[in-house]
């Protein structure tokens, strides 16, 4: 339940980011599961209250504002636009139930790709002044950097996509790294069933299994088995290139601080340049607004393990005195999540949401 006291809060937020030029937009609170659910990533998919509705099929309570407003913003055509929003989300927590179900996102969207640096500087200015007086922390990442290290690794278009792929998954992508590098064997099983595809088709292979059960037919346990052997006649991926990706997972430092070590990093993967470039001139665009980049906190990897969307700059502002609370607000850039719901070519994004329910009274 939603306090007086909170939509308050969230009310007044609102107007502030509605009175710095922003246009208010609203979401629908059921929305079409199907098409939007994928796009949130793991734990959100997770978490979302779905239901079936016999004309419309399988729906969802809206989990967040951000793909529904994006879906708005395709519609209307409009760019540049600001938007701003105020309303519930709604999440399941099995694993805390102490944790709110229903809660308010206060939240501010710009689509303008003229100047993204400074787009980014915006948001960020924005909800750090929103939020000023609670005397919130914040923190920086860069998942570009992450992306585009990726996308310069010196393997095999399939290797790049599943890293690609789970770059928001920790764990996975540490054991596909250990893999694609060579730093563990395979595991007995699948060491196995390598040795068999040095002498046997996979056809072959697939068919000794037994009848088809379950949901892949014969052939597409062919095909991934066609493609566990080219993997696995694959070269590691060069040391060097492995060491960067570790060290982008490790490297903590501020925001100007960290641009020394990454141009040492890009000499060994230079696909790293583009992303540094913008990083720097989203901390010049920041210097301007009166930010304390040479304090700010910044790491590339901050921001991995949220929504799955963000696929560059990522910020959050925390409460010094309650860790295990989640952010006061999240935000980050997710230009190709509007490629993926219009179907054509991406319209640079950035946003950013405030949670009134945790922020109490003012100090």
């Amino acid at each position: 339940m939603i306090s007086a006291a909170d939509r308050a809060r969230g009310e007044a937020l609102f107007e502030g980011l509605r009175a710095a030029g922003a246009t208010p937009v609203s979401a629908p609170i059921l929305l079409e599961a199907g098409p939007l659910l994928d796009l949130y990533g793991e734990d959100i998919r997770a978490r979302a209250f779905q239901t079936q509705d016999p004309a419309l099929g399988e729906m969802m309570l809206r989990p967040d504002f951000t793909v529904p407003v994006v879906r708005a913003h395709l519609e209307s055509g409009a760019t540049p636009a600001r938007y701003c929003y105020l309303g519930e989300v709604f999440r399941r927590q099995e694993d805390d139930p102490s944790r709110a179900r229903e809660y308010l996102q206060v939240g501010y969207e710009i689509f303008d790709g003229s100047d993204p640096a400074a787009a980014d500087a915006d948001v960020f200015a924005r909800i750090g002044e929103a939020l000023a007086p609670w005397s919130p922390v914040p923190a920086t990442g860069d998942l570009g950097l992450l992306i585009a290290a990726v996308e310069g690794l010196a393997t095999t278009p399939r290797r790049r996509a599943a890293l690609r792929r789970h770059i928001w998954r920790p764990t996975r992508f540490r054991r596909l790294t250990d893999r694609f590098t060579g730093r563990v064997a395979p595991d007995p099983d699948r060491a196995a069933l390598l040795a068999r595809l040095e002498h046997e088709t996979p056809e072959a292979i697939a068919a000794a299994a037994g009848p088809e059960a379950g949901l892949r037919s014969l052939d597409e346990v062919a095909a991934r088995l066609t493609a566990l052997a080219e993997d696995a006649r694959t070269p590691p991926i060069p040391a060097a290139e492995a060491d960067v990706l570790d060290r982008l997972l490790t490297l903590e430092g501020t925001m100007t601080g960290a641009l020394g070590p990454l141009r040492d990093l890009a000499t060994d993967l230079p696909a790293l340049r583009p992303a540094i470039d913008r990083l720097e001139a989203r901390a010049e665009a920041m210097a301007r607004r009166g930010l304390a980049v040479d304090t700010l906190p910044f790491a590339p990897a901050r921001g991995r393990s949220t929504l799955e969307y963000y696929d560059g700059f990522t910020f959050t502002f925390t409460t010094p005195d309650r860790p295990g609370e989640p952010p006061l607000a999240t935000g980050g850039r997710y230009d190709a999540l509007t490629a993926a719901l219009g179907g054509q070519g991406a319209i640079p994004a950035v946003g950013g949401v405030i949670r009134p329910g945790l922020l109490g009274e003012r100090p």
